[in-house]
């Protein structure tokens, strides 16, 4: 096993996990299997109960493990399925160890941050690395660890240490070092003394990088790159110059016009693997598919338009699956994307009567769209300008997709508009209600009390049903009977109300494996009006867009038609 690291210095939030992402498609594209792990410092276990407004969205995986985002950049762009195990927190590592120390399997011992801590964060390692993370069911031969946070931070100091420990127990030939660094250009100088400072900071706790890799929003010159060179310990061919691009999808083909595989490949002996012909085509048809992407990206010019009326808009990396959701279809669809954010509770009048403009702009940006999306989200507020968003689409035959929290809105505006059941909502919004007026209710086996891990997690199945063959979400599925997604919530329509809706044409044409829980609503006439109780950015790929997402961007460009008539080539699988 040939491992990875990526750790990063000066400030956090600099770009790790695309650097990580792409260094893995890239060693992907050689012909080897390549899995990833992410370490956060945080004590929470995990990061189901954090606000997206902190640490930005939750992604959640197969297993039902809620991750860092991190993790859905390597699955996008390595066509891999991940884990919960491959995020490892400090709050994992520590009630391992200590549930091992209660069952006295330390042996009477001191228990201490090293060894033991750092022991076990290696196990994990070098446990979870071999994990098959493909169809092909093969261990992998690379693993890209990300070092989460900024190397000297305290919180990370038992992971260093760890993976000073970690370079010895491998073997030098198994283990690199590529360090993210920023540099700022001041007055219109690159200044190159953070990164120095940083490298020092990395040496000293007994890591050298093989390689520096310099985020900067325009292209060093050389005597940079030979500046930071001379003081960093490296030769200048080990420090990759990462600027600003057009899109994050064009920063593996900078780094490969830049030498970091062939680098690496020396460095980690990878011809030493031994790989058959097919993972070599299996290579070059990625690298080649990836060209062609990124060369759609350059050339597409016509505007696709699409609301995203939210309620953590403030930070846009709560949305992040969507927003590449978003992305990998508008590529498929050869559009440029625009994303119109919109802050829900802008759309509302009551919550704007000191200040009109905001109420104003917002109705400005949604009326303008080509097409209106409402993600999940958690809570009341923004709740009611979601509503009205979901009416604006349906009564003016605007696309619209809903996620999760955007299935729950339309069902209720459906109920209080077209059924006339005024005092339709939803028990997360206002619990006090009488239960009659509850369009969305608990669902019965959720636990009230315990927030973490205890919603409905992971990949489930979705049945169409019978008499959905002229369902516009079931084509772009490819006419599939049965679909797999991945869920996250406590909340699910009311079964009782299902009749009623069905009756004025709101068509729940998926449910889930009983036939009782509703998965997924469409509206029949009109031109895309789809809503999903699962969350399917979740498993969208670069190279293999979300099927909901593909048809709200296609319906918004008005091309969908083209896409269904297309479908063979729309749902072939990514040859990753």
């Amino acid at each position: 096993m040939k491992y990875v690291i990526v750790s990063g210095g000066v400030i956090s939030g600099i770009g790790k996990g695309v650097l990580a992402s792409s260094t893995g498609m890239l060693l992907k594209t050689l012909g080897l299997r390549v899995t990833s792990i992410k370490i956060d410092p945080y004590m929470n276990i995990d990061a189901g109960t954090m606000s997206p407004l902190e640490h930005g969205e939750c992604f959640v995986l197969n297993d039902g493990g809620e991750t860092d985002l991190d993790l859905g950049n390597y699955e996008r762009y390595l066509g891999v399925t991940l884990t919960k195990d491959h995020n490892i927190t400090t709050g994992k590592i520590y009630s391992h160890v200590i549930s091992r120390e209660r069952k006295g399997d330390y042996l009477g011992k001191t228990v201490q941050v090293v060894p033991h801590l750092t022991d076990a964060i290696q196990d994990w390692i070098e446990r979870v690395a071999r994990i098959p993370v493909d169809d092909s069911g093969i261990e992998p031969e690379v693993c890209i660890i990300e070092l989460g946070g900024t190397v000297g931070d305290i919180e990370s100091a038992p992971f260093v240490e760890a993976l000073r420990q970690f370079q010895f127990r491998v073997g030098r030939d198994n283990f690199s070092l590529i360090h993210v660094s920023l540099v700022p250009v001041i007055h219109g100088e690159q200044k190159t003394k953070p990164t120095q400072a940083a490298i020092k900071d990395l040496r000293s706790l007994g890591l050298t990088p093989d390689m520096i890799a310099c985020r900067c929003s325009e292209t060093l010159d050389d005597p940079t790159i030979n500046k930071i060179a001379m003081f960093c310990h490296v030769g200048p061919e080990q420090v990759v110059n990462v600027h600003d691009v057009n899109s994050t999808y064009h920063v593996p083909l900078l780094l490969l016009e830049q030498k970091m595989i062939d680098y690496l490949s020396a460095r980690l002996k990878l011809s030493e693997i031994t790989l058959n012909a097919e993972d070599k085509k299996r290579g070059d048809n990625l690298l080649a598919r990836w060209r062609s992407l990124t060369t759609s990206i350059d050339e597409s010019f016509e505007v696709v338009k699409i609301a995203l009326v939210g309620k953590y808009t403030n930070l846009k990396d709560s949305y992040l699956s969507v927003i590449k959701s978003l992305e990998h279809c508008s590529m498929r669809c050869r559009r440029k994307l625009d994303i119109v954010w919109v802050e829900a509770s802008d759309l509302e009048p009551e919550a704007n009567e000191t200040d009109k403009s905001k109420f104003h702009s917002a109705w400005n940006k949604l009326s303008s769209a080509d097409g209106v999306l409402v993600p999940g989200g958690f809570g009341s507020r923004g709740t009611e300008g979601m509503i009205l968003a979901a009416k604006w689409a349906r009564e003016n035959n605007i696309p619209y997709l809903g996620v999760c929290l955007g299935l729950q809105v339309a069902t209720i505006e459906f109920a209080r508009n077209v059924l006339g059941l005024k005092d339709a909502t939803s028990a997360e919004f206002d619990g006090d209600s009488p239960e009659e007026s509850h369009a969305v209710l608990y669902m019965p086996e959720i636990d009230k009390e315990k927030m973490g891990g205890t919603m409905r997690l992971g990949l489930r199945p979705t049945n169409f049903q019978n008499d959905s063959e002229w369902s516009k979400i079931r084509k772009l599925y490819g006419g599939a009977s049965e679909v797999h997604e991945r869920h996250r919530h406590r909340y699910e329509v009311n079964p009782k109300l299902v009749e009623q809706l069905e009756n004025e044409g709101m068509i729940f044409v998926g449910k889930d494996e009983t036939g009782e829980r509703c998965e997924i609503l469409e509206l029949r006439n009109h031109p895309y009006y789809v809503a999903t109780q699962y969350h399917p950015e979740y498993m969208s790929k670069v190279l293999d867009p979300s099927k909901p997402f593909l048809g709200l961007v296609a319906a918004s460009s008005g091309i969908l038609d083209q896409v269904l008539s297309e479908q063979t080539s729309f749902t072939e699988k990514a040859e990753f």
